[in-house]
This record gives C-alpha cells, sequence and structure tokens, in this order.
C-alpha cells in the first residue's frame, strides 16, 4: 500500500488544502473515495488512517484531506493551531475546497491520474461534513455515489437562538469549548450571514430531495452528537436511499483521538464494511 500524506493544493480562499492519499500502486484505475471530516474534526483525526487503508484493501483509491479553514495548518495538520481560521470557516469555504479537491483529482496535473477511475468518485462525509457531501452530490455530475456518516440533516437550526443569537450578533463572535483540547473555538458571525445568503443552497433537505444517484445513510442509534432521527429524516426525503443503523453506536463509531491501536472499533469496522460493499454495487 502506498500511503503520500499533507500534499498541498491551493484553496479558493487564501489557505491551502492538505490532502492524503492512500491506494495500492498498480496498472489499474480504481474508484475514487473522497472523505470530508466534520466539525472540529480533521483528516487524521482517530481511526481516519485504518479507514482509508481498509477502502484501499478493497481495491478503492481513497482520499481524505483537511477543510482550509478547519484550524490546522500545513506545519501542524493535527488539531487546532489557527483559531481564526477556524472562526473564519463557513460552508460555502468547505464546499469550495471539496470543488477544488475534486478538479483537482479530475485534472491533468494530478501525480496518481493513471490509478484513478475518474468516471467512478464516490463521497464520503461524517457528521457536518455529511451534509456537505449531500449538497456536493445533489449538484455535481461528476458524482456517482454519496455515504453519510452519522450525518446532520439541518445546518440552520444548529445556529444559537434567543439571546445567545443577539449576543453573537452584537458581538461579531461566539466561542465553543473544544471538550478534548480545552480551546475556546470561536465562530464569527460570518458563519451565520454565509449561511443566510446561501440558505436555499445549504438546506440539506432540498439536497437529498434532489440526489438521483445512490445514497447511504449510517447512523449510530445511540449518537449523543447527532440523534438517529436525522438519519431517519434524511431517509424520509429520498425514497431511494439506504438507512443502516448501528444498534448501540455513538456518533465517531467507537473511535477516538488518539486512536493507538492496529485495528477498527467493532461499530466503525461494520459501518466500513458496509460502506465499502455499498460503493463496490
Amino acid at each position: 500500500m502506498t500511503r503520500n500524506k499533507n500534499i498541498v493544493i491551493s484553496g479558493k480562499h487564501g489557505k491551502p488544502i492538505l490532502t492524503d492519499v492512500f491506494y495500492t500502486e498498480n496498472q489499474k484505475q480504481k474508484p475514487l473515495v473522497i472523505f470530508c471530516h466534520g466539525y472540529k474534526g480533521f483528516k487524521d483525526w482517530g481511526a481516519w488512517d485504518l479507514v482509508a487503508e481498509a477502502f484501499v484493501n478493497a481495491g478503492f483509491f481513497f482520499l481524505k484531506f483537511n477543510f482550509s479553514h478547519n484550524g490546522g495548518t500545513v506545519a501542524q495538520p493535527i488539531d487546532f493551531p489557527d483559531l481564526e481560521a477556524f472562526g473564519h470557516n463557513n460552508f460555502i469555504k468547505e464546499l469550495d475546497d471539496l470543488e477544488t479537491v475534486i478538479n483537482w483529482v479530475v485534472s491533468r496535473e494530478f501525480n496518481f491520474k493513471n490509478q484513478v477511475d475518474t468516471s467512478n468518485i464516490i463521497l464520503i462525509g461524517h457528521s457536518r461534513g455529511g451534509g456537505i457531501v449531500t449538497i456536493k452530490a445533489s449538484e455535481d455530475p461528476r458524482i456517482t455515489k454519496v455515504i453519510t456518516w452519522a450525518s446532520v440533516s439541518d445546518y440552520k437550526k444548529r445556529f444559537p437562538k434567543g439571546e445567545a443569537f443577539e449576543l453573537w450578533k452584537k458581538n461579531g463572535v461566539y466561542f465553543v469549548e473544544n471538550g478534548r483540547t480545552k480551546q475556546q473555538m470561536p465562530h464569527y458571525f460570518q458563519f451565520y450571514t454565509s449561511f443566510i445568503e446561501n440558505e436555499e443552497r445549504l438546506t440539506i433537505s432540498r439536497a437529498v430531495k434532489n440526489i438521483n444517484i445512490p445514497h447511504l445513510i449510517v447512523h449510530g442509534t445511540d449518537d449523543p452528537t447527532v440523534n438517529v432521527q436525522e438519519g431517519k429524516d434524511i431517509h424520509s426525503l429520498n425514497p431511494k436511499s439506504e438507512l443502516f443503523l448501528i444498534k448501540g453506536a455513538d456518533h465517531v463509531f467507537g473511535a477516538k483521538h488518539p486512536w493507538e491501536s492496529n485495528d477498527l472499533p467493532k461499530d466503525l469496522k461494520a459501518i466500513v464494511e458496509k460502506s465499502i460493499e455499498f460503493a463496490i454495487l
């Protein structure tokens, strides 16, 4: 297995996008999986490398990346040394980053083009990234399948409300503590205004209804972060989609950061196997 980590490509918004590619070097062009991390996530989180290896062992080319404004840097791609960038992130930037990555892999400049079948591009998104890949799959004909893991069903309802919203508007920023790093992570008010300016495009339910490619929705029944009902709601909007529930699974399917084991946790292994089966069919 070949892995090339921390390949830098230029983003549209003044910050680079850091990518990893995993593949078996041979003469065969392989289906491409592009993985999008979630909120307060990054490409090297937990067991994501093991997920990449599992897909490669099943015959895929696997690419994961850091959104340009996720708070990581080229020098330090893990965790959040650049909180200012994090505060200036928004959904449009993430959609643009994904667009940049897709354009890169289908371009002549892509160093691994002999290893990739660009007519078979599968998107996987976790949590907030699930919404991003859903929107992208609804609007980009290059995508052949979409898979969401513990995806949110609605971005708007996650914004602060009432007095908290008024304080955010007044102060221009609100902070969320990162439970693991204990950092106070800023969210500038542009996050909200960018959403409102692009609300139709960023309404996940609208995107789901417009998906006409195979769509797999994976959710843990004991997800404390994104309730399993959100997975069921997404499924109800696209009757052709497939819903795969993991009984007792949490938001990260038993993984954590750092992940010290060489094996996937049981629940994550189950969803990877299901996703591979879905992607191959």
